[in-house]
């Protein structure tokens, strides 16, 4: 496999924070979120990716707003959300605070009356009988046809439409593996002509980091919340964490994240589904070689799964009770070279404990510079010892600032579900 492109230079460090814009605040509009946008650069997030902005279709929806997933038309913005005016000031404003920001792009199928089905209905596929038709048990989509090269040249034309009318930082790209590689190959030689933008596909598949730059770790997700209802154990987690280790290229750069709007939805909340490991498994996230991804409100934290296709707004706090939780994670990822994810510099370490069956620990270090991961991954308080001299040293722990000198003696003691960010 052959990386054909190379992500921005910010990439390696960033962060990325997914905005569902229905529910983010009582009005649901672009202006209401912007007034959210100190707020989270402060907190360090670098990636702002919206979910889908086109308008939704009216014919097979579901719920009362339907789903962003079913784009009515490509070119236009949902108008529940402003106008257009009001996106361009939102990346303006996005972009004046230091941050980037991309939006969903959804090309593998449309909603039912999008406005191809009477302009080009040779765009998608159909069945026998020659009527439109779907693949994946989606009943409020179509799929597209992508054997058609006036399709490709068209959904080409539209993301470049967004790229050049609005100066957005690239994609995330829902449901990537359903599209052929073919196409993404040829969007990304054409819209990367110009300007380098930042690509992101919800993707396991290997080959496709041929155009991408990031791809999902769902099944990191589903393994770790097995380990939570244990049924998976300490060691099946490391052995996961090898087998992708080695299955991915150095190069590739991979999202983890404990949740996003499915999971949230239809699964469960992270705490429904992790309990006391949610906050152990950010820290993870956000340190471990890979990107972390949020979603709107975990930082609060958001306790509630939020309706789908219906009004259903997040809570908001004065003041979010994890936001200088995220923050220093964020900061320390954003300046430390350790934490840089898809360098080949970077050597990750799994560290041996006393305690290897509650005990999560690794080390990630740059050219000598290192920051040591220590993550309770028990209900219980453990007290142990580090079996390797790799972690001996001066540090300061992130949360709590102190300064330490570690040895391989050395006892450290963490609460149940505890956490240290050992750095130097």
């Amino acid at each position: 496999m052959a990386v054909l492109f190379d992500p921005p230079s910010w990439a390696f460090s960033a962060n990325i924070y997914e905005v569902n814009l229905r529910q983010y605040t009582p009005e649901g509009t672009i202006r209401a979120f912007m007034d959210h946008l100190p707020r989270l650069a402060d907190m360090g997030v670098q990636v702002l990716w919206l979910m889908p902005v086109t308008p939704i279709a009216v014919e097979g929806r579901k719920g009362t707003l339907g789903s962003y997933y079913a784009s009515k038309a490509f070119r236009a913005l949902n108008p529940e959300f402003g106008t257009l005016d009001d996106f361009r000031a939102l990346v303006d404003k996005v972009h004046e605070l230091g941050m980037k920001l991309i939006i969903d792009w959804v090309a593998n199928h449309t909603g039912l009356d999008h406005e191809w089905t009477r302009t080009n209905p040779d765009f998608y596929l159909c069945d026998a009988a020659g009527n439109f038709t779907e693949k994946n048990g989606w009943d409020d989509v179509i799929d597209l046809d992508y054997t058609n090269p006036a399709l490709e040249e068209e959904m080409i034309a539209c993301m470049e439409w967004w790229l050049q009318s609005f100066k957005i930082d690239g994609f995330r790209c829902d449901m990537a593996h359903l599209v052929p590689l073919s196409f993404w190959q040829k969007a990304r030689t054409r819209l990367d002509a110009r300007q380098q933008h930042f690509w992101l596909a919800e993707c396991e598949e290997v080959r496709y980091h041929d155009v991408f730059d990031v791809t999902y770790t769902w099944e990191w997700m589903h393994a770790s919340e097995r380990f939570a209802k244990q049924q998976a154990s300490m060691q099946d987690l490391w052995e996961l964490l090898y087998k992708l280790d080695h299955r991915f290229p150095p190069v590739a750069m991979r999202a983890y994240f404990t949740t996003n709007h499915d999971e949230n939805s239809w699964n469960g909340t992270e705490y429904e589904k992790f309990g006391g490991l949610a906050l152990p498994l950010a820290v993870f996230s956000a340190t471990w070689n890979g990107m972390p991804l949020l979603y709107s409100g975990q930082e609060m934290p958001n306790i509630k799964r939020l309706k789908f296709f219906d009004k259903d707004e997040i809570e908001w706090n004065e003041r979010p009770a994890l936001h200088e939780f995220y923050k220093k994670l964020f900061h320390l990822r954003a300046v430390h070279s350790a934490l840089r994810a898809g360098d080949t510099n970077v050597y990750t370490q799994r560290i041996p404990t006393s305690h290897p069956l509650q005990v999560f620990c690794f080390v990630r270090e740059n050219q000598g510079a290192r920051v040591l991961i220590m993550l309770n991954f028990s209900a219980s308080t453990v007290s142990f010892s580090l079996n390797t001299e790799i972690a001996s040293g001066q540090f300061t722990e992130l949360f709590g600032n102190n300064e330490v000198v570690l040895e391989s003696n050395t006892s450290i003691t963490l609460p149940p579900y505890g956490y240290y960010v050992f750095h130097q």
